[in-house]
């Protein structure tokens, strides 16, 4: 990893005055809807997420059950709206958004306890309300939050975050990552996103799509692992500060 950059000039400074190792302004709350079993909200930077929880519960049809072999169903549902970005969406369900639903069923339905509730279907809706970078980071966080306040068991928290590669020219050698991405970064240069269980360094989940140079990636991936334990700090400090209130 690179060396402490605590005596950066200002020059080295990013668009928004961060430094390569620092995460962006994180405000997160959960049980934000009463109606729902679950609920959070998280803002990561100018990217704000809404997710709600509804289950474990029978299938929206008469007598449909949930998953196979007795365990759970984990469906995710994301829904755009449509003041999030700079253009309006036309689709409701792009490629991209189902790139992304499809990778959050598969991390939750290996971290839940799923067996516990054999038939049921466990469904997080996430709404974006504003996009500035990190947005599937901004969604694994928001969602492992509402998991939490419905109370549903899991292994351990699943938090994420981005990382990226700053050299100006694919040739070049130097290159420092950078940490949590906003969107004119993303928009710029290769970046991944890393998703681990609690203060581990294991990682459950890894999307990579853009290119770079094979030699970069341990690099940012070590950051993007140091920002999850970071963000996962951040977020058992926001449920042991929410669990205040009944103590």
């Amino acid at each position: 990893m690179p060396l402490d950059t605590s005596t950066y000039s200002l020059a080295l400074l990013r668009l928004d005055g961060r430094r390569w190792n620092e995460l962006r302004n994180i405000h997160a709350q959960i049980s934000t809807q009463a109606a729902a079993d679950g609920s959070s909200y998280l803002e990561m930077g100018n990217t704000k997420v809404l997710c709600t929880v509804t289950g474990p519960a029978e299938g929206r049809q008469s007598g449909q059950r949930g998953g196979r072999d007795n365990e759970a169903k984990v469906e995710v549902e994301i829904g755009f709206a449509g003041f999030s970005g700079l253009e309006r969406r036309k689709r409701k369900n792009d490629k991209r958004t189902s790139e992304m639903q499809h990778t959050l069923e598969t991390a939750y339905s290996s971290l839940l306890l799923t067996h516990l509730y054999p038939h049921s279907t466990i469904t997080l809706n996430i709404h974006i309300l504003s996009q500035d970078g990190s947005l599937l980071a901004a969604c694994i966080n928001a969602a492992t939050l509402a998991l939490i306040d419905a109370g549903v068991p899991m292994t351990d928290y699943l938090v994420a975050c981005t990382a990226a590669s700053s050299a100006t020219s694919a040739e070049s050698d130097n290159s420092d990552p950078l940490l949590d991405l906003n969107n004119l970064e993303e928009q710029e240069l290769p970046f991944l996103t890393v998703g681990t269980l609690g203060r581990s360094d294991r990682v459950s989940v890894l999307i990579m799509e853009t290119r770079v140079r094979m030699e970069r990636v341990e690099g940012m991936l070590a950051v993007g692992i140091d920002g999850c334990k970071r963000m996962r700090e951040i977020l058992d400090g926001v449920v042991k500060e929410y669990g205040k209130r009944f103590s």
